[in-house]
């Protein structure tokens, strides 16, 4: 036991041997909760509070998961493999696999993804003859997901304006062609878990029986229905043990409800609400501005992060005269921190906006630097590992209809569209699918239809005893996948991620000791979402501050701190979405651990126009003492006509912006003074002498035009 709890501090240990009672766990950016989470399963074992299968632990990615799964082995001798240890999809897809039909679902059901189930909203708008233009299948798949997100069934939704109206429709339409094809997407997981549960009174009583103890990662990120999920499993019994920071709920636009935490400690009146503060990431400066900076939110359960580790460097912070110049320095800067012998890997460069990435990447290109987009595409979700899924789907349950679509004609076999419509039309005669209404085709469609069905079988039947990678293996050569990328181009790398696709079985029947196919393509589905990292190559990391969760570096560049930008514009007029934006923020700080940059522009080019900005409010937030300029800075830190501009090698990419004068000795771009509005930069000139007008961005003051001779102005 001492082992166990080892090197644990105060409030960890506080928290690792709590009794058996509800409980919130503040855990700050860096303090450790990973660990806590995992020794308190381990204590609870070994303590005989709990038994390996007698206990629930919920996360957010399969990655966290098998973390927490890896730790809890290194601390106890047992077998893990059985323990309901995952995501809140994995864990409802095995409740649903265990009861499927209490479900009302067939034991082999396949789980679509984002792009099946756009697919699957195409197809129900067609047999609708809905017009795609008005209703665009993206947008209607959104519709669904975040109707069931909330717990709604279409018989649920209010109406309230002809989208909507129209939208529920397809809904209806939609659950009744995944219900006769047997899958279910994302959502639905959640929700029809959720609902056997609340219905099933038996069934949530044996769950409730056998889980005493229920532990919830990342518990800011849950929302409504995950909730509502949670509590039907949390009878009078249970214990709650949920981990969180609400400071670091930034998933809104996912339906993440920051709310959850407050409503937990009401609902269950919390008694235990324990503050992990000590972080074990950055030095105190760094601790010190992301404390000043989310202080400045009203709605917050409230911590201040500290570290044993000293203040250490400065904030540095940099104002560019434009884009183009702020990727430039921040190329200058990554080199000289490369030669100090920092390696770029354990530096990034964070945006708020995807739209900002494209100048950090030339510039990068420009000098050689290796990086990495992080969150590019996943390898479930390339091209040519989808058509191998989905044949594999077929093979699995001949139902399928997309997965029918996708491949029918892939690679091409003459099946063209009025070929799949004289099969659609059979199928909808006859109340069946796609492939079961094949032999009810005639002509040269039946004869090429048959000829893929008979693919499929002649599979099926070679197949039926072999391991799991000996049937992707078969697969692939008999499908033609591997010819016809062979045949390409530029096929190669294709051709070796579909190698890579027989390497996933292995490792999933090595790791999971199952070779059910079923139960292979649940795991590609949900593992589709997780990131595939390149491996072996020093190379600097760049992304959005979204994606940024969860990760450390070195040294971090947050970039575009600029009003408009970072807080996001649309943030201003939304509830909480101005301390949405400082909770980004205040992630995207906790992020360095050892040296943070904070850079804005003066100009950027953003969506074809250039933009005159002045500096997000969030630099005004930070404390000056904490804070070094690496550029002059004058009042209040908005705009000025000091700021840095590249070497002369760079300039190539990044030209000086353009400064245009007004006539009246002003320019565009330039710093001016008004009595009643404070500080602001000039956007844009008209007129001449006396009708000159002046375009001003007063920052929270908002956008004013003024008349030159009454605006009584004063250049900065």
């Amino acid at each position: 036991m001492s082992t166990l709890l080892d090197n644990l501090n105060p409030e960890q240990l506080a928290a690792v041997t709590l009794p058996s009672q509800h409980a919130l766990i503040l855990a700050g950016a860096g303090s450790g909760k990973t660990r806590v989470l995992t020794t308190r399963i381990a204590w609870l074992i070994q303590t005989g509070n709990a038994s390996p299968n007698g206990l629930l632990a919920v996360t957010f990615t399969n990655k966290a998961a098998r973390e927490m799964l890896t730790r809890i082995a290194a601390m106890l001798p047992i077998n893990i493999r059985g323990m309901w240890v995952g995501t809140f999809h994995g864990l409802c897809n095995r409740l649903l696999r265990a009861h499927h039909r209490e479900a009302n679902l067939p034991q082999l059901f396949q789980i679509l993804d984002s792009q099946d189930q756009i697919a699957a909203v195409k197809r129900v708008l067609r047999a609708m003859n809905v017009d795609e233009e008005r209703f665009p299948p993206r947008q209607v798949a959104y519709f669904i997901s975040a109707a069931k997100d909330e717990g709604k069934r279409p018989g649920n939704i209010e109406a309230t304006d002809e989208f909507k109206r129209r939208a529920a429709d397809f809904y209806a339409a939609y659950d009744e062609q995944c219900q006769k094809e047997g899958v279910v997407d994302f959502a639905e997981l959640l929700l029809r878990s959720y609902e056997l549960l609340a219905r099933n009174e038996p069934l949530r009583e044996h769950y409730q029986a056998r889980f005493k103890h229920i532990l919830v990662d990342e518990f800011q990120d849950t929302n409504r229905l995950q909730y509502r999920w949670l509590r039907q499993l949390a009878g009078r019994d249970n214990t709650l043990f949920a981990v969180g920071d609400d400071d670091q709920s930034i998933y809104r636009f996912r339906g993440a409800n920051v709310g959850n935490m407050a409503d937990f400690e009401r609902d269950y009146k919390v008694q235990n609400v324990i503050r992990l503060e000590q972080n074990y990431r950055s030095h105190g400066n760094i601790l010190a501005a992301a404390n000043a900076l989310i202080a400045h939110n009203s709605r917050r359960l409230g911590k201040n992060l500290w570290t044993a580790e000293g203040e250490g460097e400065p904030i540095r912070v940099f104002e560019a005269a434009s884009d183009g110049y702020e990727a430039a320095w921040i190329v200058e800067e990554a080199q000289s921190l490369a030669r100090a012998g920092m390696a770029y890997k354990d530096m990034a460069i964070l945006y708020r906006s995807n739209a900002q990435s494209r100048l950090m990447e030339h510039a990068l290109f420009s000098n050689g630097i290796a990086y990495r987009v992080y969150g590019g595409q996943r390898f479930f979700e390339r091209v040519e590992i989808k058509h191998a899924l989905a044949y594999l789907r077929l093979l699995a349950n001949s139902d399928d209809d997309g997965a029918f679509l996708r491949i029918v004609n892939f690679p091409t076999r003459g099946i063209g569209a009025r070929s799949i419509e004289q099969l659609q039309d059979a199928a909808l005669a006859h109340s069946s699918s796609l492939y079961k209404a094949v032999p009810l085709v005639a002509g040269k469609a039946g004869t090429s239809l048959a000829a893929f069905l008979g693919i499929i079988e002649s599979l099926r039947e070679e197949t039926v005893n072999l391991q799991l990678p000996e049937v992707v293996g078969a697969l692939l050569e008999k499908s033609g996948l591997i010819a016809h990328y062979q045949s390409e181009r530029d096929g190669a790398d294709r051709v070796e991620n579909l190698g890579e696709l027989v390497n996933a079985a292995a490792a999933f029947l090595q790791e999971e000791g199952s070779g059910d196919l079923a139960t292979f393509l649940a795991h590609a589905a949900l593992e589709s979402g997780e990131n595939q990292a390149a491996e072996g190559m020093d190379a600097l990391q760049m992304m959005t501050v979204h994606s940024a969760k969860g990760l450390e570096f070195h040294a971090v560049f947050l970039t575009g701190l600029e009003e408009g930008l970072f807080p996001h514009e649309q943030s201003i007029t939304e509830e909480d979405g101005l301390e949405e934006e400082r909770r980004l923020a205040y992630v995207a700080i906790t992020r360095a651990r050892t040296r943070l940059y904070l850079s804005f522009a003066q100009t950027r080019m953003l969506h074809g126009q250039t933009r005159y900005n002045i500096a997000s409010r969030f630099l005004d937030e930070i404390p000056d003492g904490l804070m070094k300029w690496l550029t002059p800075r004058l009042g209040s830190g908005l705009p000025k006509a000091t700021a840095w501009e590249p070497q002369a090698e760079t300039q190539a990419f990044a030209p000086r912006p353009v400064q245009k004068d007004s006539g009246h000795g002003f320019r565009i771009g330039q710093s001016v003074q008004h009595a009643k509005f404070g500080q602001g930069v000039i956007v844009s000139a008209e007129g001449s002498g006396k009708e000159a007008r002046l375009q001003i961005n007063f920052g929270r003051q908002g956008m004013k035009w003024l008349a030159l001779e009454f605006a009584k102005l004063e250049p900065v």
